[in-house]
């Protein structure tokens, strides 16, 4: 049941390469020795959302493969798929059923029917954390000519599941019980904090309505021999909560902590967080999504979260905002920056590996996004065409320009620091922050007689490693 405590590497079907056939090559001739497991965003047939509008999770979208290409990937490496909790396609079977029959359909119970629900007030409605510019509703027109209102969180074809009712827990253990036998070992709970519909809240992380949600989602994983790793970005204190379930927690402060650190040339708050960051993350600087700035809040103070933002708006297209912000001009009203992490830190080479370095070091595993592994810059054609800010980070790679890009020095420096985190025995061992100034970030592991730390300094963007070597036990020093 437990992970690998090697990198992983997150990329999507068909963006490295036309197709899951092309991805494992590009795992087998490039990364075999530097990753121990591979997230694939969603493979599933999908009609919306990059992927994230499943019509299920029981087939592979022809245009990417089968699940022989999946299987041959889960026989290697430890394998992450996305299980969308909150919502359905409008194209899936279960909801097409639903509109045909209304109430004589066995899936009438499984979506969030507005008309069901108490009375919601303006006041409700003004309570409820949105994701669109309007109410998260849409009016369904049945075959019988009837018409109402289903619970749709995200876009029109995303339809909301209804965590009240059996006929959700049985889809849900159906699709665990399915993946978890293709060799899924790890499940990202897409949107799981959306799952909670209580009227006069959020309808957002909704407590104590949410820990049961997702603590059934995890008896039903482990049970199946896999675990989960909650995706939500909000208050950093979520994912102590989510720590303490024994579940992984994503560590989505560190990315705009780093950014800042180096920027600024200032360790402090990193290192504070580094002290009491829970041990069991998933560890991220980059995703398929921008670079969030909720997680950071209460980490870094507003007026450095600012400074941050202003910095980093020099280099990246619009901000995704916060649709419920009572205040589109404050620190709050930022959701996601939209960049690639290699352009956040204006493509300076070593201040980059420094900012890898810090991320291959701090507790948990580490993943690393595809465009970050290759050090990718911004987008901007694919955004523009598409009108999806976050496409500025989701390049679509030929092999060609994959084997040109491995050859550039950057590229070839974080995948020499991806295998020695892969592969160095000190890293099962414990962490160790140790004493530095406020400039730089001194960081080791130590398990057993084998020991490595790395120093980096922030002023001048400089890493150097330190470990004993494993044939030889002599001390050896680095820059990487």
């Amino acid at each position: 049941m437990a992970l690998r405590n090697q990198v992983q590497l997150i990329c999507y079907p068909d963006r490295m390469g036309n197709n899951l056939a092309d991805l494992y090559t590009v795992l087998d001739t490039y990364l075999s020795d530097a990753i121990g497991g591979v997230h694939i965003l969603p493979f599933y047939p999908s009609n919306a959302d990059g992927g994230f509008s499943p019509l299920t999770h029981k087939e592979v979208d022809p245009a990417f493969g089968s699940w022989k290409d999946i299987e041959k990937i889960s026989a290697e490496y430890d394998f992450c798929a996305d299980l969308t909790v909150n919502h359905i396609s409008d194209e899936s079977e279960e909801f097409k059923d639903f509109i045909a029959k209304k109430d004589d359909s066995e899936y009438a119970d499984l979506f969030v029917r507005v008309e069901k629900m108490p009375d919601i007030t303006p006041d409700d409605l003004a309570k409820i954390h949105i994701r669109k510019e309007k109410e998260p509703f849409r009016e369904v027109t049945f075959a019988d000519g009837t018409s109402e209102r289903v619970w749709c969180t995200f876009t029109e074809k995303q339809i909301d599941l209804n965590y009240e009712a059996e006929a959700t827990y049985r889809l849900m253990e159906s699709y665990i019980d399915f993946l978890a036998h293709k060799g899924v070992n790890l499940f990202r709970l897409d949107a799981f904090g959306y799952t909670t519909k209580r009227i006069g809240s959020t309808c957002f992380l909704v407590e104590p309505e949410v820990y049961r949600n997702l603590d059934w989602v995890n008896s039903v994983a482990q049970r199946y021999g896999a675990r989960c790793l909650p995706e939500v970005h909000d208050h950093t204190s979520y994912q102590y909560a989510i720590s303490r379930r024994d579940m992984h927690p994503y560590g989505f402060a560190l990315p705009p902590l780093v950014l800042y650190s180096l920027l600024d040339a200032n360790s402090v708050y990193l290192k504070n967080w580094l002290r009491m960051c829970p041990r069991n993350m998933i560890t991220v600087l980059d995703t398929h999504d921008g670079i969030c700035i909720p997680d950071v809040e209460g980490v870094l103070p507003d007026e450095k979260i600012r400074i941050l933002i202003d910095n980093l708006q020099q280099r990246a297209a619009d901000p995704i905002m916060r649709k419920s912000a009572a205040n589109i001009h404050s620190v709050g009203a930022i959701y996601q920056i939209t960049c690639t992490f290699y352009d956040a830190l204006m493509q300076n080479d070593d201040a980059y590996i420094a900012a890898r370095a810090i991320q291959l070091f701090t507790p948990g595993i580490p993943q690393v996004y595809y465009v970050g592994w290759l050090a990718g810059v911004n987008d901007e054609e694919l955004m523009n065409g598409s009108g999806e800010l976050r496409d500025i980070n989701r390049h679509y790679y030929s092999l060609e320009e994959i084997a040109e890009d491995v050859k550039r020095p950057v590229v070839q420096r974080l995948t020499s620091l991806m295998e020695f985190r892969s592969n160095y025995p000190a890293f099962d061992g414990h962490f160790e922050l140790n004493s530095s100034n406020d400039s730089s970030v001194h960081m080791g592991w130590r398990h057993g007689e084998y020991y490595c730390e790395v120093f980096v300094d922030l002023n001048f963007n400089t890493t150097r490693l330190t470990y004993l070597d494993v044939s030889t036990l002599e001390e050896k020093t680095i820059t990487c």
